[in-house]
Parts: C-alpha cells; structure tokens; sequence
C-alpha cells in the first residue's frame, strides 16, 4: 500500500522541468574526444602514409656465369688427378686422366673457371657420363661476386629491379658484422626446372634444395662495392669481415618491395 501511495502522488506531481538534463559525463565526453581524433588520424595514415615490407629468399654467392658439371665422355679407372680444388684450369685443360680398354685417356676442362669440387678421385672408376668435377665460371679472377635467390613464382612478380637487398652470409656471424648490401640488377621471366637449375649450380643437390616447394624464379642481386671495408663489399656494419665470402656460400636475401599506403589494400 505505500508502494502504491508515493507512485499516485509522483503522478499527480508536476513535471521538473527546470532541472537541466545530463546527456554524458565528463570522462565520457573525453573519451569521444579521443577516439574521434584517434580516428581521423588513422584516415591521414590510411591515405598519406606508406608501409613497406620485405620478402625473403634462399640464395647462394657465385659468380655471374655459374658452374658447369664435368663429366667423363669414357669410362674407366682414373690413374691421374691434374687438377685441384680453388685452382684455375684453362679451357680445354686436363682435369684427370682415365685408363680404359683403348688405353690411357684425358678428360679436359670444357671451359675455364675454378674448379670448384672434384667428384672424381684417385682410383675411382668412372662410368660413360660420370660426374668428374664442378667448374666455375670466371673469365675474370677479379670480376665481382653476385648473389643469386630463388623465389617461388607467385611471389617474384612483386619484386622490382633497383630493390635494395640484405643478404645473411652462413658463413658471416650477422650479430658481429652484420648483412651484406645489394640491389636486384634483374628478374628471371619464367620459373626454372631442377634441370635448368643444376646446368647453372652444377649442383643437383643444390638444384633439389632449390626447388623444394616448386620450380623457382631467378632473381640476380649485385653486390654493392665499399673501398672502406676490408672485403671490398658494403655491409651493414662499418667495417665488415676482415675478408670477402667465398663464391658458392650460401645466403638468406630480404628483399625490400614497394612502399604501399594502406588506403591501397581497400581498393580494388
């Protein structure tokens, strides 16, 4: 009963229109505040600012000619190894000599370079196209190393010559002396096989570990040479290793794509 009295008597009391009405506190009216400002500044982000991202690849240092596999036109048992690994051999040079039925026979160097693995020891006995030798190519002992990435072929079209590139050196502590500077000089039209790939690694094990997850895209990445380091190549450190990687060591690229605004990924 006295529920029901005060809710008669609030009925027949007159309204209190002069009481101003709060519509929001004041911590509310602050936290509107923010978040408009907050978002209108995402939106001068969204059309002015820029993001830029990197893609990274396998990759090994060589030079810009490649490696060729040598492999013995005869078969027999080798009796004379003529050439050594890290040396140089002119083209048409023995690099062994095999003992067969018709007698003592040379395999020779198809082209120079440096013979960078001898698959064929002392004694070993060859069959018609065995592996003798991976030689490289270099025509020039002072012609600068390049490195070269395998990116799979969905990806490599979002790459553009002139990219800069960090490349990790295995065999470079990165925390001591840091990556290696480079620029992408081009990119590989159509992806290659694990053939193609071994005609220029003269390696098909490299050529396998390549091309795991597909046929990869070529992507060619010249060094970017410093007279202040002690390599001969510009690093991210200020001084670098005391002395130059090694042709055939392997490499991780980053590759620095486009900037893109963030506007950009809404579009169409």
């Amino acid at each position: 009963m006295q529920f029901r009295r005060n809710a008669l008597s609030k009925l027949q009391a007159p309204e209190e229109l002069d009481v101003p009405v709060r519509f929001a506190r004041p911590q509310g009216r602050l936290v509107l505040a923010v978040t408009v400002v907050v978002m209108a500044a995402a939106g001068v982000w969204a059309l002015t600012g820029t993001v830029t991202s990197k893609l990274t690849a396998p990759g090994l240092l060589t030079h810009a000619e490649g490696t060729y596999l040598l492999q013995s036109p005869v078969a027999g048992q080798v009796t004379e190894v003529l050439a050594e690994e890290g040396r140089a051999v002119a083209p048409g040079a023995p690099v062994l000599t095999v003992r067969t039925d018709r007698g003592d026979r040379p395999v020779r160097a198809v082209a120079g370079g440096r013979v960078t693995t001898l698959h064929a020891r002392l004694g070993s006995v060859l069959t018609t196209g065995a592996d003798v030798a991976a030689v490289e190519r270099v025509t020039d002992p002072d012609a600068p190393l390049v490195a070269v990435l395998y990116l799979p072929g969905d990806t490599a079209a979002t790459v553009r010559v002139g990219a800069r590139v960090d490349l990790g050196v295995q065999s470079v502590p990165r925390d001591r002396f840091g990556v290696l500077r480079g620029r992408v000089a081009s990119v590989g039209r159509t992806p290659q096989s694990a053939a193609q790939l071994g005609s220029f690694l003269g390696d098909a094990g490299l050529a396998a570990r390549f091309s795991r997850q597909g046929d990869p895209v070529a992507v060619l990445v010249t060094l970017d040479r410093s007279p202040a380091t002690a390599s001969g190549y510009a690093w991210s450190s200020a001084d670098g290793p005391p002395h130059a990687p090694a042709s055939r060591t392997p490499v991780t690229g980053a590759v620095h794509l486009a900037a893109q605004r963030p506007v950009d990924w809404l579009l169409p």
